[in-house]
């Protein structure tokens, strides 16, 4: 997935063309506005690449979008956002009408902290596989209804346990559905890389899933490192060289941080998931999820399930402990103000502190 600014027309082509040239079948970029949409004519005029767009929660720009992308990919539960009265099926209707009539692909992206609230209020609040799962399924049975069977699934988490029971369960109730595989949320490398390979590298090795795209937090210049990190391996398996468990070698301390991309609202959100790193390094053998997000769109929602969660806005970082806000902070001030939560919660849970 590009990192750059779609607005940025050279800058955008160029990273999909690099990533292309590095192996990369297919190269996703974003598009949130309209301003975002008129750039992709000259985005397509400079590179032959299978184009993705990862259409955020206006889906009433796939009319604009689809004439100059391959495939546009849907998260259902950002469909609510624009036009709440309006029946989620309808938006769906007029994205497949699209699609149609410019002969492009779907995808239907299910992601872990932005499920559909309707699908997620039939399921048990500690249960995060359902509702995903449900959801994904009944996104597959309109379209089926529709006739529209030019589309794949995918069903992502930042859990790598998780990946693998959601799409082992998908794959059983719809062999039939195209799967593409991810962790989202990975992290940075090398723990990222790790985790992808945990859950992706089993689930090939099971025949499960036909592309996949490993997810890392990573300065726009590194992107590349996603495209070397997904072909080794897709190596490794046909070979026979990947190693399932033995491979797992990560701190008790998780850090779980989304891929530098195109949403970003501070560039700064790189540097501060590195330095965050390397602040909590004496807290590597506790048990505690640190989430830290780029931008609004999965920031709030994918900060629930982390005992701390950062994500970024413009000026400010937004501080969570659970699903609980307790404020917003400046890119200056927020390291500090993550170790008093981190240490508070060390002692509140009885654990000794690092000497």
């Amino acid at each position: 997935m590009c990192a750059t600014k779609t607005v940025d027309v050279e800058a955008t082509a160029a990273q999909v063309n690099h990533l292309s040239a590095a192996g990369a079948a297919v190269v996703r970029i974003a598009v949130d506005s309209p301003r975002e949409a008129k750039s992709l004519p000259a985005i397509r005029e400079r590179t032959r690449a299978n184009l993705s767009v990862d259409l955020q929660e206006n889906y009433r720009l796939a009319a604009e979008i689809a004439p100059w992308v391959d495939k546009i990919r849907y998260n259902p539960g950002h469909l609510y956002h624009h036009e709440p009265n309006k029946a989620w099926q309808d938006k769906v209707r007029l994205l497949v009408e699209v699609a149609v009539r410019h002969d492009i692909a779907l995808r239907v992206g299910v992601n872990c902290g932005s499920v559909d609230p309707a699908a997620r209020e039939k399921f048990a609040a500690d249960d995060s596989i359902g509702p995903m799962l449900a959801s994904a399924l009944e996104h597959c049975e309109l379209l089926d209804r529709l006739g529209f069977t030019r589309y794949c699934v995918s069903l992502k988490d930042s859990d790598p346990m998780r990946v693998i029971v959601v799409n082992q369960r998908f794959a059983a109730a719809r062999p039939d559905v195209p799967l593409h595989l991810g962790v989202t949320e990975a992290g940075m490398p090398p723990a990222g890389i790790v985790k992808s390979r945990v859950a992706l590298g089993e689930l090939l090795r099971q025949g499960i899933g036909d592309t996949l795209r490993i997810s890392l937090t990573v300065p726009n210049a590194r992107k590349v490192e996603e495209v070397e990190a997904g072909r080794q391996l897709v190596d490794d398996v046909a070979s026979g060289r990947f190693r399932g468990d033995a491979e797992v070698n990560l701190p008790r301390l998780n850090i779980v941080s989304c891929p530098s991309c195109s949403r970003v609202e501070n560039e700064a959100f790189v540097d501060l998931a590195e330095q965050v790193h390397r602040m909590t390094r004496p807290w590597a053998d506790y048990p505690i999820t640190i989430a830290v997000m780029g931008c609004r769109v999965n920031g709030p929602g994918e900060t629930d399930d982390a005992d701390l969660g950062l994500w970024c806005g413009p000026n400010f970082v937004n501080l969570k402990r659970g699903d609980k806000t307790l404020g917003a902070f400046r890119y200056t001030e927020i390291l500090a103000r993550l170790q008093e939560e981190l240490e508070a919660l060390i002692r509140q849970r009885g654990l000794t502190p690092p000497q």
